[in-house]
């Protein structure tokens, strides 16, 4: 199976083939999406919400991402992954965005990392390309940003809002970004962008006329029991089955059905005890 890369997405876009896009933290989920076709892999700062438990993504460290990266390039053999860049690791100095990014690079095998805001980060976002390192950007609603923005509420919602977001977005592909996050916008927005960018757009929450689509992989599975978006579909309720397997084996270990229910099993294997 070929390995995809970032000119990869461009040529999809030219093809009109849309791209598929899902979060990732550890490497079983990884091998599972890879298997299943997945495009792109985002090892994205909403572990911060879905695995550490915390109420928004700014406490993401560095060394958090860099961790699940690695888990997750362990398990992706066809799919590009993406690092999310977390709150104030690039935000100081290009510096600093240097020295991190250059981290989830080296120590996470990451084939690109991802950074939020348009043209207060372009100037950061050229240098990385300069230095040879691929960089996603990520307009409209950017989580890292959330006190700021006033909450988890849609962006470009007027006519002045919009032509700044375009602004924006055409700064990150003038900076050399290969692929731009839509994420809670208005579909006509998300459309008047894609069609100015030469990049693909990837839309959450952003309507269907972006060129790729990314949700929280624990949205769609029914893992995560917390508030999910109202544009998010439920492939699954995973959640459910886990619960109920999880108190099934509570129930067999309570009332002594397990272990003996693999008896049979364990009957067929060879005693390696010595005497």
């Amino acid at each position: 199976m070929t390995k995809l890369r970032v000119p990869d997405l461009a040529a999809m876009k030219k093809r009109g083939e849309p791209i598929v896009m899902l979060t990732a933290y550890d490497a079983t989920m990884a091998r599972i999406f890879d298997r299943a076709g997945v495009d792109i892999l985002l090892v994205g700062d909403s572990l911060g919400n879905v695995i550490l438990g915390l109420d928004s993504t700014i406490p993401v460290t560095l060394d958090a991402i860099v961790h699940h990266t690695r888990a997750v390039t362990r398990g992706a053999s066809r799919t590009l992954v993406v690092a999310d860049m977390p709150f104030l690791t690039y935000q100081v100095s290009t510096e600093q965005a240097m020295r991190n990014a250059a981290r989830l690079f080296q120590e996470g095998g990451a084939a690109a990392v991802k950074l939020e805001g348009g043209r207060a980060v372009a100037d950061t976002v050229r240098r990385l390309v300069a230095a040879g390192l691929p960089v996603m950007g990520h307009v409209g609603l950017t989580p890292q940003h959330v006190h700021r923005l006033g909450g988890m509420r849609q962006q470009a919602r007027d006519e002045q809002a919009a032509q700044e977001m375009i602004l924006d977005a055409l700064a990150l592909e003038d900076a050399g970004a290969f692929a731009i996050v839509l994420e809670a916008i208005p579909d006509a927005v998300a459309q008047a962008v894609t069609s100015r960018l030469h990049i693909p757009t990837i839309g959450i929450g952003a309507g269907p006329h972006c060129n790729g689509q990314v949700l929280v992989s624990y949205d769609i599975l029914g893992m995560f029991d917390g508030f999910v978006p109202p544009f998010v579909k439920q492939y699954a309720q995973l959640g459910d089955v886990i619960l109920n397997a999880t108190r099934d084996f509570a129930d067999d270990v309570r009332h002594g059905i397990y272990p003996q229910a693999a008896g049979a099993r364990r009957d067929s294997v060879p005693l390696l005890i010595s005497k």
